[in-house]
């Protein structure tokens, strides 16, 4: 049995909460986020400091889950979230202009993927893209679509992975 939602929730400086009735707003230097609570979950901040609590058996599973979500969501308004991806193969390449990621990875046509609200990507080098965001879901989202279009491969490892994966590689058929 998870205790997440006993612990509490430290805001650090210029992170504003406000509780109205069922929804959560929270506001830093790069953006606002907001999340309406589950019934049954209740908020409740004294400064700093956020704690979540619940009524019934029911409603506890939900209490957890909360709290991570308010904490990912006070998280990316001060710091933001960022996922890196590397793309591994002889002509594959990202450009990222605008909203807009071409990639080139061994199709015959170039793949336009177009960023979801409030999410950025910038192209350090052609072979790296870095999602940004302050929103982890949507960052995490725009991510997994990127790395969908050629997802790795076992036996050469061409593809686009996360900077951190791993590819388990797998020998080639043996007569």
């Amino acid at each position: 049995m998870s205790r997440i939602a006993n612990s509490p929730v430290q805001l650090p400086a210029g992170v504003e909460v406000k509780l109205n009735g069922r929804d959560v707003s929270v506001k830093g230097g790069k953006g606002t986020l907001e999340l309406a609570l589950v019934d049954g979950v209740q908020v409740s901040q004294d400064e700093n400091i956020l704690t979540f609590d619940y009524d019934s058996e029911k409603s506890r599973v939900m209490a957890g889950t909360t709290r991570a979500l308010v904490n990912n969501m006070v998280i990316g308004v001060s710091e933001g979230w960022e996922k890196k991806l590397v793309l591994n193969g002889v002509g594959y390449r990202a450009k990222a202009t605008g909203n807009v990621v071409n990639l080139t990875v061994g199709f015959s046509h170039p793949v336009n993927y177009e960023l979801p609200k409030g999410v950025s990507v910038e192209t350090p080098s052609q072979t790296e893209v870095v999602v940004k965001g302050i929103d982890k879901q949507a960052v995490g989202q725009a991510a997994a679509e990127i790395r969908g279009f050629r997802p790795p491969e076992p036996y050469k490892g061409k593809g686009i992975r996360y900077q951190d994966e791993y590819v388990r590689r797998k020998d080639a058929k043996k007569k």
